[in-house]
């Protein structure tokens, strides 16, 4: 069952596990909670729903693997509102979520623009004793670049030291992207600029995303300083890739 887990063979999952039963195996919790995880790399997030609605009638208790793998599921398969329903439900069934199953619910919230919910989801975290971690507030970022709220966008960024959460390329190039999409072109290249004092290497995205800012905004004049460390940095990834490429062995 594991082994169809990692290689997200929900069919023969669901097809070991309706078979156990004939031949006097009992499944438990660790066997259920395989099937809803391989069907949930499978994108059937349907299934993983159906299974974990019938673990009560097994004798099997979900818990928070249960329920992280089928939010997780709905994830994937664009579900935001099953997501932070099953999430809101963990407590009735006394099973209390985890940062896992936070950060799938927000990332479900973020692939379909619910930046509201996505947000709410992050502040709660505390109260329930998870703190956020840098998959919570990058997903939460994102949700807000989605919905256009570049200001809140900027404000989670600015947020994640005071949390004990160090920022990464994701959160900038995020918020960046957050920016151009509105227009906020000197917003964008104050981010791009600050990436270095936060031990942080802006990347092709980075750049990209800087640059597109200025595009739309007319600004066809990019300060010289962008320019050198744009050239640095696409010569510095050619020269990686080529090194990459030189290292592997022909066939």
């Amino acid at each position: 069952m594991s082994a169809c887990e990692k290689g997200s063979q929900w069919q023969m999952a669901l097809n070991l596990l309706s078979l156990m039963p004939e031949a006097k195996v009992v499944p438990d919790e660790i066997t259920y909670n395989a099937a809803v995880s391989a069907c949930e790399k499978g994108g059937q997030w349907q299934l993983a729903l159906n299974l974990l609605s019938l673990m009560p009638e097994a004798r099997v208790v979900p818990n928070e693997i249960s329920y992280s793998a089928a939010i997780s599921a709905f994830e994937k398969g664009g579900q935001w509102l099953l997501a932070v329903n099953l999430l809101s439900l963990m407590p009735e069934a006394r099973v209390v979520p985890n940062e896992i199953t936070y950060n799938a619910a927000i990332s479900a919230c973020e692939k379909c623009g619910q930046w509201q919910m996505a947000l709410s989801l992050l502040s709660s975290m505390p109260d329930l004793k998870e703190m956020p971690n840098g998959i919570s507030y990058n997903a939460a970022i994102s949700a807000c670049e989605k919905g256009g709220q570049w200001q809140l966008a900027l404000s989670l960024l600015s947020s994640m030291p005071g949390m004990r959460v160090v920022p990464d390329q994701i959160s900038y190039n995020a918020a960046m992207s957050a920016c151009d999409k509105e227009g906020q072109w000197q917003m964008a290249l104050g981010l791009l600029s600050s990436m270095p004092h936060m031990n942080l290497i802006p990347d092709e995205i980075s750049y990209s995303t800087a640059i597109n800012a200025c595009e739309k905004a007319g600004q066809w004049q990019l300060p010289p300083g962008l320019i050198s460390s744009m050239t640095a940095a696409c010569l510095n990834s050619l020269l990686l890739r080529s090194c990459s490429s030189s290292a592997t062995p022909s066939r």
